[in-house]
């Protein structure tokens, strides 16, 4: 779904590691701003799930696994095992045949029968020392146009046709995963354009229009989320998600805000720094042009936004990951100390900002209180991955150990 990084986002206000997009994860007409997220511990420097550590976990019948929220856990499984069964896994941790039994049991499996599908074909294991933090994002609305018209001013651009991404990795096996964004001009890559010049219109013929905001505060908090849905004069809704980004590098503008002496701490949540902005119009796009990074957008159909993996994420059921750290599209089980981020997920996206290993954003969905929620989240415990059962095993016996710790 979100954000500054492929499919999502980043920090959600500088104050935070949350996205958003997780995105990576606001529209200010939904009900009051959430406050923003407390920093996440650093990650160790690690390269992946398996240089981190595995070691095994509980087992999955020891796990206290609510039926219901093992079903919602079971369908988005079952949405994800196309992705699974393709896509390659950076941590290391699983190949793509270890998912197969698991996959072609759940097309199958009765929803109601959901603990006993996990507990069947998964074990668990942690990762590294398995401490857990967990932020929050969700889906924001704005209000928008398809066509420019008195009030709606503000393009929502679609990918330029000039941007062009680079995949380091097919050229220097050790920068693997790293990809860099430009243009070219004179037959060589340059920087691409950022926040400001593309605000002042270096896109315009470049890029498409898919729409058209009305506040460009609202529209630059979705673009932090990285995908969200629009409300047009009639009172349909056209849900935007991220189609790509600039390659300029992100800024919290609340850390900036606070560094500056715009704002003290105390005023540095996503409240107190739309009211600022509000407060403040003359001072409001050079503040938001701190952040150079910009998002661009597509247009999306079906019943929610767009993960990773390419299927859509589900409320209270889909968490964004480190895919170097979780395999994408596995389920994970939090013990936290908020009753509602523990429980079971589904890793199905990723953030510009979700890195290391246990580092979750889990997904609200739209509307008010999800607002509320993600915006307070902050959660942390132990987290377990759900792995295919036999898949310790086979490390193991990949370098002649019994598990990694």
């Amino acid at each position: 779904m979100r954000r500054l990084a492929p499919a999502a986002a980043a920090v959600a206000f500088g104050l935070s590691l949350a996205s958003c997009v997780a995105p990576r994860s606001a529209e200010v007409t939904n009900g009051p701003p959430p406050p923003v997220h407390p920093a996440p511990p650093s990650a160790p420097a690690v390269s992946d799930a398996v240089e981190a550590g595995v070691r095994p976990g509980p087992a999955v019948s020891a796990l206290p696994i609510d039926p219901t929220r093992a079903g919602a856990a079971l369908a988005a499984f079952r949405t994800s095992c196309a992705a699974l069964l393709k896509r390659e896994d950076r941590s290391g941790l699983t190949r793509n045949a270890d998912w197969k039994p698991a996959c072609d049991a759940a097309n199958g499996w009765p929803q109601g029968q959901a603990v006993g599908f996990f507990d069947r074909y998964f074990e668990t294991a942690r990762i590294g020392e398995g401490k857990l933090f967990a932020t929050g994002y969700f889906e924001p609305e704005i209000q928008g146009s398809q066509q420019p018209r008195l009030g709606y001013d503000i393009p929502i651009y679609g990918l330029p046709d000039d941007l062009v991404t680079a995949d380091l990795g097919q050229f220097a096996p050790d920068l693997k995963g790293r990809t860099i964004r430009g243009r070219v001009q004179n037959g060589k890559l340059v920087p691409y354009p950022d926040r400001g010049a593309i605000e002042d219109g270096a896109v315009r013929g470049k890029a498409p229009v898919i729409g058209y905001a009305a506040d460009p505060i609202a529209f630059f908090f979705l673009q932090i989320q990285g995908s969200g849905r629009v409300r047009l004069p009639d009172g349909q809704v056209m849900r935007i998600g991220y189609a790509g980004q600039n390659g300029q590098p992100y800024t919290g503008i609340g850390r900036w805000m606070i560094d500056h002496g715009l704002i003290t701490r105390d005023q540095g949540s996503m409240q107190g720094i739309v009211a600022w902005l509000k407060a403040h119009p003359d001072q409001a796009d050079m503040v938001m042009r701190q952040d150079r990074s910009y998002v661009f957008f597509k247009t999306l159909t079906g019943p929610g936004p767009i993960g990773a993996m390419g299927v859509p994420v589900t409320a209270h059921v889909s968490v964004a990951a480190d895919p170097a750290f979780t395999p994408l599209g596995a389920p994970v089980w939090l013990s936290a100390d908020r009753t509602d981020a523990a429980g079971l997920w589904v890793a199905q996206d990723t953030g510009g900002a979700i890195k290391g290993p246990n580092r979750f954003d889990t997904f609200w969905g739209a509307g008010d209180e999800a607002a509320r929620i993600a915006g307070g989240m902050s959660a942390r415990g132990l987290a377990w991955l759900l792995l295919p059962k036999g898949t310790l095993a086979r490390l193991g016996d990949d370098d002649g150990q019994p598990a990694r710790s």
